[in-house]
Protein backbone atom coordinates (compact mmCIF):
# COMPACT_ATOMS: atom_id res chain seq x y z
CA UNK A 1 0.00 0.00 0.00
CA UNK A 2 1.41 3.39 -1.03
CA UNK A 3 1.45 6.33 1.43
CA UNK A 4 -1.33 7.96 -0.60
CA UNK A 5 -3.45 4.81 -0.31
CA UNK A 6 -2.72 4.51 3.41
CA UNK A 7 -3.96 8.01 4.19
CA UNK A 8 -6.95 7.67 1.87
CA UNK A 9 -7.84 4.40 3.58
CA UNK A 10 -7.93 6.29 6.87
CA UNK A 11 -10.17 8.94 5.26
CA UNK A 12 -12.58 6.19 4.16
CA UNK A 13 -12.66 4.83 7.72
CA UNK A 14 -13.55 8.29 9.01
CA UNK A 15 -16.21 8.82 6.34
CA UNK A 16 -18.04 5.65 7.39
CA UNK A 17 -18.64 7.19 10.81
CA UNK A 18 -21.26 9.42 9.18
CA UNK A 19 -23.41 6.47 8.07
CA UNK A 20 -27.08 7.07 8.80
CA UNK A 21 -26.63 10.73 9.73
CA UNK A 22 -25.66 12.68 6.60
CA UNK A 23 -28.17 11.62 3.92
CA UNK A 24 -28.99 12.94 1.38
CA UNK A 25 -25.42 14.23 1.48
CA UNK A 26 -22.52 11.86 0.78
CA UNK A 27 -20.29 10.37 3.46
CA UNK A 28 -16.92 12.13 3.34
CA UNK A 29 -13.70 11.79 5.32
CA UNK A 30 -10.62 14.02 5.31
CA UNK A 31 -7.07 13.58 6.61
CA UNK A 32 -4.39 16.30 6.75
CA UNK A 33 -0.77 15.13 6.58
CA UNK A 34 2.26 17.27 7.42
CA UNK A 35 5.68 15.79 6.58
CA UNK A 36 4.30 12.22 6.61
CA UNK A 37 2.46 12.69 9.91
CA UNK A 38 -1.31 13.04 10.36
CA UNK A 39 -2.01 16.36 12.06
CA UNK A 40 -5.76 16.64 11.44
CA UNK A 41 -8.80 14.50 10.73
CA UNK A 42 -12.47 15.07 10.14
CA UNK A 43 -15.62 13.65 8.62
CA UNK A 44 -19.07 14.90 7.68
CA UNK A 45 -20.96 14.18 10.89
CA UNK A 46 -24.50 15.37 10.24
CA UNK A 47 -26.59 16.68 7.34
CA UNK A 48 -26.54 20.47 7.18
CA UNK A 49 -23.46 20.79 9.37
CA UNK A 50 -19.74 21.23 8.69
CA UNK A 51 -18.17 19.14 5.95
CA UNK A 52 -15.22 16.81 6.43
CA UNK A 53 -12.62 19.32 5.23
CA UNK A 54 -13.85 21.97 7.67
CA UNK A 55 -13.69 19.56 10.59
CA UNK A 56 -10.21 18.40 9.59
CA UNK A 57 -8.86 21.96 9.32
CA UNK A 58 -10.48 22.92 12.63
CA UNK A 59 -8.82 19.92 14.29
CA UNK A 60 -5.42 21.25 13.20
CA UNK A 61 -6.16 24.68 14.69
CA UNK A 62 -7.29 23.02 17.91
CA UNK A 63 -4.05 21.05 18.22
CA UNK A 64 -1.30 23.42 17.00
CA UNK A 65 -0.43 27.03 17.74
CA UNK A 66 1.31 27.25 14.34
CA UNK A 67 -1.60 25.64 12.47
CA UNK A 68 -1.62 28.16 9.63
CA UNK A 69 2.04 27.56 8.85
CA UNK A 70 1.62 23.78 9.04
CA UNK A 71 -1.35 23.81 6.66
CA UNK A 72 0.77 25.63 4.07
CA UNK A 73 3.13 22.62 4.08
CA UNK A 74 0.48 19.86 4.19
CA UNK A 75 -1.47 17.51 1.98
CA UNK A 76 -5.20 16.98 2.50
CA UNK A 77 -6.70 13.62 1.55
CA UNK A 78 -10.45 13.70 0.83
CA UNK A 79 -12.66 10.77 -0.20
CA UNK A 80 -14.82 12.98 -2.45
CA UNK A 81 -14.07 16.02 -4.59
CA UNK A 82 -14.36 19.18 -2.43
CA UNK A 83 -17.54 21.13 -3.07
CA UNK A 84 -17.30 24.38 -5.00
CA UNK A 85 -20.72 25.95 -4.38
CA UNK A 86 -22.62 27.59 -1.55
CA UNK A 87 -25.24 25.26 -0.09
CA UNK A 88 -25.99 24.81 3.59
CA UNK A 89 -22.27 25.45 4.17
CA UNK A 90 -19.59 27.45 2.27
CA UNK A 91 -17.49 25.76 -0.44
CA UNK A 92 -14.73 23.47 0.84
CA UNK A 93 -12.56 24.23 -2.20
CA UNK A 94 -12.49 27.88 -1.06
CA UNK A 95 -11.48 26.79 2.44
CA UNK A 96 -8.51 24.80 1.10
CA UNK A 97 -7.44 27.72 -1.10
CA UNK A 98 -7.78 30.24 1.74
CA UNK A 99 -5.51 28.24 4.03
CA UNK A 100 -2.94 27.65 1.30
CA UNK A 101 -2.88 23.87 1.48
CA UNK A 102 -0.60 23.09 -1.48
CA UNK A 103 -1.79 19.60 -2.42
CA UNK A 104 -5.15 17.79 -2.44
CA UNK A 105 -5.55 14.05 -2.99
CA UNK A 106 -9.08 12.96 -3.98
CA UNK A 107 -10.74 9.56 -4.03
CA UNK A 108 -13.93 10.06 -6.09
CA UNK A 109 -15.10 12.88 -8.34
CA UNK A 110 -18.44 14.35 -7.30
CA UNK A 111 -21.15 13.80 -9.98
CA UNK A 112 -23.44 16.46 -8.44
CA UNK A 113 -24.04 19.06 -11.18
CA UNK A 114 -22.98 22.02 -9.02
CA UNK A 115 -19.62 20.35 -8.28
CA UNK A 116 -18.68 17.72 -10.94
CA UNK A 117 -15.12 18.80 -11.70
CA UNK A 118 -15.63 22.42 -10.67
CA UNK A 119 -14.05 21.89 -7.26
CA UNK A 120 -10.97 20.33 -8.82
CA UNK A 121 -10.73 23.13 -11.41
CA UNK A 122 -10.97 25.82 -8.73
CA UNK A 123 -8.14 24.20 -6.80
CA UNK A 124 -5.92 23.91 -9.87
CA UNK A 125 -6.69 27.48 -10.91
CA UNK A 126 -5.38 28.55 -7.50
CA UNK A 127 -2.09 26.72 -8.14
CA UNK A 128 -2.87 23.74 -5.92
CA UNK A 129 -1.64 20.30 -6.99
CA UNK A 130 -4.53 17.84 -7.30
CA UNK A 131 -4.12 14.08 -7.46
CA UNK A 132 -7.28 12.18 -8.40
CA UNK A 133 -8.71 8.65 -8.19
CA UNK A 134 -6.69 7.36 -5.24
CA UNK A 135 -8.56 4.29 -3.90
CA UNK A 136 -11.31 5.25 -6.37
CA UNK A 137 -13.04 1.88 -6.16
CA UNK A 138 -13.31 1.99 -2.37
CA UNK A 139 -14.41 5.63 -2.35
CA UNK A 140 -17.07 5.02 -5.01
CA UNK A 141 -18.38 2.03 -3.05
CA UNK A 142 -18.54 4.12 0.12
CA UNK A 143 -20.97 6.53 -1.57
CA UNK A 144 -22.90 4.08 -3.74
CA UNK A 145 -26.18 5.38 -2.26
CA UNK A 146 -25.37 9.01 -3.09
CA UNK A 147 -24.18 8.15 -6.60
CA UNK A 148 -27.23 5.96 -7.33
CA UNK A 149 -29.62 8.74 -6.35
CA UNK A 150 -27.81 11.29 -8.52
CA UNK A 151 -27.24 9.10 -11.56
CA UNK A 152 -30.42 6.98 -11.59
CA UNK A 153 -32.94 9.31 -9.93
CA UNK A 154 -33.97 6.69 -7.40
CA UNK A 155 -32.86 5.44 -3.99
CA UNK A 156 -30.24 2.76 -3.53
CA UNK A 157 -32.35 -0.37 -2.97
CA UNK A 158 -31.27 -3.13 -0.58
CA UNK A 159 -33.26 -6.36 -0.42
CA UNK A 160 -33.15 -8.23 2.86
CA UNK A 161 -34.68 -11.53 3.92
CA UNK A 162 -34.11 -14.69 5.94
CA UNK A 163 -34.62 -18.19 4.61
CA UNK A 164 -34.33 -21.72 5.96
CA UNK A 165 -31.55 -24.12 4.97
CA UNK A 166 -34.00 -25.66 2.47
CA UNK A 167 -34.86 -22.19 1.07
CA UNK A 168 -38.27 -21.42 2.55
CA UNK A 169 -39.24 -17.87 3.43
CA UNK A 170 -42.33 -18.25 5.62
CA UNK A 171 -44.88 -20.88 6.69
CA UNK A 172 -47.77 -21.69 4.34
CA UNK A 173 -50.41 -21.01 6.98
CA UNK A 174 -49.74 -17.27 7.30
CA UNK A 175 -48.29 -17.54 10.80
CA UNK A 176 -45.18 -15.75 12.05
CA UNK A 177 -42.11 -17.90 12.58
CA UNK A 178 -38.59 -16.59 13.17
CA UNK A 179 -35.80 -17.95 10.99
CA UNK A 180 -32.83 -15.72 11.81
CA UNK A 181 -31.06 -15.60 15.18
CA UNK A 182 -30.85 -12.85 17.81
CA UNK A 183 -27.41 -11.88 16.45
CA UNK A 184 -28.86 -11.47 12.97
CA UNK A 185 -31.69 -9.30 14.32
CA UNK A 186 -29.25 -6.98 16.08
CA UNK A 187 -27.27 -6.61 12.85
CA UNK A 188 -30.53 -5.90 10.99
CA UNK A 189 -31.32 -3.07 13.42
CA UNK A 190 -27.87 -1.62 12.81
CA UNK A 191 -28.55 -1.70 9.08
CA UNK A 192 -31.85 0.09 9.61
CA UNK A 193 -30.03 2.89 11.43
CA UNK A 194 -27.75 3.33 8.40
CA UNK A 195 -30.47 3.66 5.74
CA UNK A 196 -33.15 6.27 5.13
CA UNK A 197 -36.20 4.02 4.91
CA UNK A 198 -37.51 0.48 5.23
CA UNK A 199 -40.34 -0.97 3.13
CA UNK A 200 -42.76 -3.84 3.70
CA UNK A 201 -45.93 -5.05 2.05
CA UNK A 202 -49.42 -5.29 3.53
CA UNK A 203 -49.22 -9.00 4.43
CA UNK A 204 -45.96 -8.59 6.33
CA UNK A 205 -47.40 -5.62 8.20
CA UNK A 206 -50.50 -7.63 9.11
CA UNK A 207 -48.87 -10.95 10.07
CA UNK A 208 -45.73 -9.67 11.80
CA UNK A 209 -47.03 -6.33 13.12
CA UNK A 210 -43.44 -5.00 12.89
CA UNK A 211 -42.20 -1.82 14.54
CA UNK A 212 -39.48 -1.31 11.88
CA UNK A 213 -37.31 0.66 14.28
CA UNK A 214 -33.79 0.34 15.75
CA UNK A 215 -34.67 -0.67 19.32
CA UNK A 216 -31.76 -3.13 19.42
CA UNK A 217 -29.21 -0.61 18.12
CA UNK A 218 -28.33 2.99 18.86
CA UNK A 219 -29.21 5.28 15.97
CA UNK A 220 -32.02 7.01 14.14
CA UNK A 221 -35.18 5.19 13.13
CA UNK A 222 -35.72 4.90 9.37
CA UNK A 223 -38.85 6.14 7.67
CA UNK A 224 -41.38 3.31 7.43
CA UNK A 225 -42.83 2.60 3.98
CA UNK A 226 -45.85 0.32 3.53
CA UNK A 227 -47.66 -0.83 0.38
CA UNK A 228 -51.38 -1.13 1.22
CA UNK A 229 -53.39 -0.72 -1.98
CA UNK A 230 -56.90 -0.66 -0.48
CA UNK A 231 -55.96 0.65 2.99
CA UNK A 232 -56.95 -2.65 4.57
CA UNK A 233 -54.52 -2.55 7.49
CA UNK A 234 -56.13 -2.04 10.93
CA UNK A 235 -55.18 1.20 12.75
CA UNK A 236 -53.97 -0.64 15.87
CA UNK A 237 -50.75 -1.86 14.22
CA UNK A 238 -47.37 -0.56 15.38
CA UNK A 239 -46.97 1.14 11.99
CA UNK A 240 -49.63 3.68 12.96
CA UNK A 241 -48.28 4.51 16.43
CA UNK A 242 -46.92 7.93 15.32
CA UNK A 243 -43.47 7.06 16.74
CA UNK A 244 -41.69 7.68 13.41
CA UNK A 245 -42.42 8.96 9.94
CA UNK A 246 -44.52 6.45 8.01
CA UNK A 247 -45.60 6.53 4.35
CA UNK A 248 -48.50 4.39 3.12
CA UNK A 249 -48.62 3.91 -0.66
CA UNK A 250 -52.22 3.23 -1.67
CA UNK A 251 -54.84 3.71 -4.39
CA UNK A 252 -57.39 5.59 -2.26
CA UNK A 253 -56.16 8.92 -0.92
CA UNK A 254 -53.35 11.40 -0.31
CA UNK A 255 -53.41 12.99 3.11
CA UNK A 256 -51.34 13.36 6.27
CA UNK A 257 -52.14 12.41 9.85
CA UNK A 258 -49.26 13.73 11.94
CA UNK A 259 -46.34 11.32 11.31
CA UNK A 260 -48.34 9.07 8.97
CA UNK A 261 -48.62 10.16 5.34
CA UNK A 262 -50.90 8.46 2.80
CA UNK A 263 -49.73 8.74 -0.82
CA UNK A 264 -52.07 7.70 -3.62
CA UNK A 265 -50.58 6.05 -6.69
CA UNK A 266 -52.62 6.06 -9.87
CA UNK A 267 -51.72 2.61 -11.19
CA UNK A 268 -50.90 -0.37 -8.98
CA UNK A 269 -50.94 -2.85 -11.86
CA UNK A 270 -48.04 -1.49 -13.90
CA UNK A 271 -44.63 -0.18 -12.89
CA UNK A 272 -45.47 -0.12 -9.18
CA UNK A 273 -41.88 -0.49 -7.88
CA UNK A 274 -40.67 2.12 -10.35
CA UNK A 275 -43.34 4.59 -9.20
CA UNK A 276 -42.52 3.96 -5.56
CA UNK A 277 -38.79 4.43 -6.22
CA UNK A 278 -39.42 7.72 -8.02
CA UNK A 279 -41.68 9.05 -5.27
CA UNK A 280 -39.03 8.24 -2.69
CA UNK A 281 -36.38 9.92 -4.85
CA UNK A 282 -38.28 13.22 -4.97
CA UNK A 283 -38.71 12.97 -1.19
CA UNK A 284 -34.89 12.95 -0.78
CA UNK A 285 -34.84 9.33 0.39
CA UNK A 286 -31.43 8.12 -0.68
CA UNK A 287 -31.56 4.47 0.39
CA UNK A 288 -34.16 1.90 1.32
CA UNK A 289 -34.24 -1.64 2.69
CA UNK A 290 -37.02 -3.84 1.30
CA UNK A 291 -37.72 -6.39 4.06
CA UNK A 292 -40.67 -8.25 2.64
CA UNK A 293 -42.78 -10.16 2.30
CA UNK A 294 -42.01 -12.55 -0.48
CA UNK A 295 -44.41 -10.92 -2.96
CA UNK A 296 -43.01 -7.46 -2.30
CA UNK A 297 -39.43 -8.66 -2.70
CA UNK A 298 -40.36 -10.45 -5.94
CA UNK A 299 -41.97 -7.25 -7.20
CA UNK A 300 -38.61 -5.45 -7.06
CA UNK A 301 -36.64 -8.48 -8.28
CA UNK A 302 -38.84 -8.97 -11.35
CA UNK A 303 -38.55 -5.25 -12.13
CA UNK A 304 -34.74 -5.63 -11.86
CA UNK A 305 -34.95 -2.71 -9.44
CA UNK A 306 -32.43 -3.49 -6.72
CA UNK A 307 -28.75 -2.94 -6.04
CA UNK A 308 -27.80 -5.18 -3.13
CA UNK A 309 -29.32 -8.18 -1.34
CA UNK A 310 -28.53 -9.34 2.19
CA UNK A 311 -29.71 -12.90 2.77
CA UNK A 312 -29.64 -14.73 6.09
CA UNK A 313 -29.86 -18.52 5.93
CA UNK A 314 -30.79 -20.26 9.16
CA UNK A 315 -30.00 -23.87 10.10
CA UNK A 316 -33.65 -25.01 10.11
CA UNK A 317 -35.20 -27.43 7.61
CA UNK A 318 -38.95 -26.97 7.22
CA UNK A 319 -39.72 -29.27 4.32
CA UNK A 320 -42.47 -26.94 3.11
CA UNK A 321 -43.49 -23.30 3.10
CA UNK A 322 -43.43 -20.22 0.90
CA UNK A 323 -40.30 -20.41 -1.29
CA UNK A 324 -37.65 -17.76 -0.69
CA UNK A 325 -36.94 -15.23 -3.46
CA UNK A 326 -34.36 -16.16 -6.08
CA UNK A 327 -31.75 -13.75 -7.41
CA UNK A 328 -28.51 -13.85 -9.35
CA UNK A 329 -25.60 -11.47 -8.91
CA UNK A 330 -22.09 -11.07 -7.60
CA UNK A 331 -21.57 -12.50 -4.12
CA UNK A 332 -19.33 -10.10 -2.21
CA UNK A 333 -19.47 -11.60 1.28
CA UNK A 334 -20.38 -14.98 2.71
CA UNK A 335 -20.00 -14.99 6.50
CA UNK A 336 -21.36 -16.41 9.72
CA UNK A 337 -23.58 -14.37 12.03
CA UNK A 338 -24.24 -16.52 15.07
CA UNK A 339 -25.75 -19.77 13.76
CA UNK A 340 -26.79 -18.10 10.49
CA UNK A 341 -25.05 -17.66 7.17
CA UNK A 342 -25.10 -14.16 5.65
CA UNK A 343 -24.58 -13.62 1.95
CA UNK A 344 -24.31 -10.16 0.39
CA UNK A 345 -25.12 -10.13 -3.33
CA UNK A 346 -24.72 -7.20 -5.69
CA UNK A 347 -26.73 -6.86 -8.87
CA UNK A 348 -24.83 -7.12 -12.16
CA UNK A 349 -25.25 -4.00 -14.31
Amino acid sequence: MTPEEKYMHRAVELARLGAGRVSPNPMVGAVIVHHDKIIGEGFHQEYGKAHAEVNAVNSVFAAFADAEARLKESVIYVTLEPCSHYGKTPPCAHLIIRHGIPKVVIGSPDPFDQVNGKGIQQLRNAGITVEENVLRKECDFLNRRFFTRLKKQRPYIILKWAETADHFFAPNNGSQQWISSAAARILTHRWRAEEDAILVGKNTALIDNPQLNVREWRGRNPKRIVIDRHLALPPGLHLFDQSQQTIIFNSVKTETHNAVKYLELEDFDRYLPQMIAYQLYIMDIQSIIVEGGAKTLDLFIKANLWDEARIFTGPQYWGEGIPAPQITGNVKDDLRVGPDRLRTVFREY
